[in-house]
Formats: structure tokens, sequence, C-alpha cells
């Protein structure tokens, strides 16, 4: 199917601001907690564990302002991009100071840039890149570079099996349709790819519900900082394939210092890679 992308038009969306507040309160920190309690223990590091922010000044739509997939509808903060399947494709998170329970927090969210790519089949893929920022008492916590991708549908592909080399460490986890409804509440996210099954199958293609991609970021970010004793500075990812309910995932560090790291299947199949800095 041919679609007409008038990128122009989207690029006017560039600048597009938009402001939200929360507080961290203790019940968000032990819902949260909670609800990564499948990782070593020791994950939480220190204060807060890492992947908080993303539950944070989500915005509340009503149900009648979201569209077919569950998103909020286009045309408002995020240009209209008439493609319809849209996933999270990659972070750069930078973490200047540790957010603090009970204090206001503000995030500012901003679109940096609307690209135009082709795939490998020449089909047209939209880039919309947007920085979050997190403050409190007006001081700079975190930094969100976020990226967008949005593309036409098309069948679910499972990547070709891979042999893994041994590893420094790796742990196994899996992602119950419990967990995945606890983190869409969590952050607040509708969209039903996430939990509900005849969509997945129906409309979008997937052989099950997926599991939410900061979601995979939160876990390695949190096992990353269990093991390595100075506090997470920089972290990126980049999602390369989705993944799905009750099927293992392997989370994967290549080195002692915990700097790269991956998400892979039981298969060896790559699902997401990341880098961290300490």
């Amino acid at each position: 199917m041919s679609v007409n992308i008038d990128i122009e038009h989207l690029k006017t969306w560039i600048g597009n601001q938009e402001s939200e507040d929360d507080v961290v309160t203790p019940e968000l920190v032990r819902r949260f907690t909670a609800s990564l309690a499948n990782l070593p223990e020791g994950s939480a590091h220190a204060h807060l564990p890492l992947g908080l922010h993303w539950c944070l000044a989500q915005p509340s739509f009503k149900e009648t302002d979201l569209g077919v997939d569950g998103h909020p509808s286009k045309g408002g903060f995020l240009p209209p991009v008439s493609l319809p399947q849209r996933m999270w494709a990659s972070s750069h998170i930078i973490f200047h100071k540790a957010l603090e329970v009970g204090v206001f927090t503000k995030k500012t969210s901003t679109i940096k840039n609307v690209i135009l790519k082709k795939n490998a089949a020449a089909s047209p893929l939209i880039f919309v890149e947007i920085n979050h920022d997190y403050e409190q008492n007006s001081n700079l916590c975190i930094q969100d570079k976020q990226t967008l991708v949005y593309r036409e549908s098309s069948p679910y592909k499972k990547l070709k099996p891979e042999h893994v080399e041994d590893s420094t460490y790796a742990y196994k986890v899996v992602p119950t349709s419990v967990l995945l409804f606890r983190y869409s509440a969590l952050t607040f996210n509708s969209h039903r790819i996430h939990y509900d099954t005849r969509y997945c199958k129906k409309i979008e293609g997937y052989p099950g519900l997926v599991v939410h991609g900061p979601l995979m970021a939160t876990m390695l970010m949190n096992l990353a900082q269990a093991k390595n004793s100075a506090p997470l500075k920089e972290f990126k990812f980049r999602a390369l394939a989705p993944s799905f309910v009750d099927e293992n995932l392997n989370l994967i560090l290549q080195n002692n210092e915990a700097r790269e790291l991956e998400v892979r299947s039981d298969d060896g199949s790559i699902i997401m890679s990341a880098q961290a800095e300490f």
C-alpha cells in the first residue's frame, strides 16, 4: 500500500512543547518495586529504582481522545503521521540528579526532529525525536532523548536464531500478562498491543501481547546498576525486535562492568541492545 507522506507538513511540529507535573509518591515507588521484584536482589540502587521516571507526568487523555490503537489521537502534541504502527525505537537517558520522593516534578517534552526514511523494502518510516526533561526544584534531574518510529502494517516475521557467545552474566525473566498489565497501569499506557490479544493478532499481526520496550530497558538498567557500584550516568537502548508475553527474556551483560547489555530470546535472536556509562 502506497502512503503519501507530507514530510514538510509533519516538520512543522518541530519545536512543539508540552509540560506535565507529578509527584514521586511512596506508593508509586512500592508498586514499581513490587512489579520488578523478579530481578536480582539489589537491583533497586540506593535511592530509587531506575526507570521510575517513565511513570511520571504521563498525559491523561479521555478515552474519547484515543485512537483505535489506544494511543492519543494524532495531531496534538505529536505530528499526525498517517502510518498505522508505532514503536518506541530508542532512548538516550542522562541522569544528572536522583529524583526525590515527595518532591514536585515537572516534565517538559519538546519535538526535536521529524525524519522520513525508507526501509529495505522501500516502505516509508517516520522517526520522531522527542526530548523529555524532568526537573525537581528547578534542578534538571533526568534528560530522556526518545525516538519513536512509525511504519506501515506488515506481517510479523520472526528473526533468525543466532549463536550467542558466552556472556559475563545472564538472567532470565518471563514477562507474564500480569507484569504487562501492571506496567501499563504504572505508566498509564493504553496502547492495545500490551493487553488486547485479539487486537494484537487481528489488527497488528503479532502472535501475542507485546512486551513494552521501556519495561525491558528498565530491567536492563537496574540489572546493570546492581552489578556496578558507581551510579549510572547514561543509558542508551535500541529496540531491534518485539518480544511477547510468556516468552523467556534473557538479560545479558557482556562484561564485568555491565557497560554492554542485550535482551535476547532463548534461540539467541536479539531483541534489544544497550550501553551504560557509570
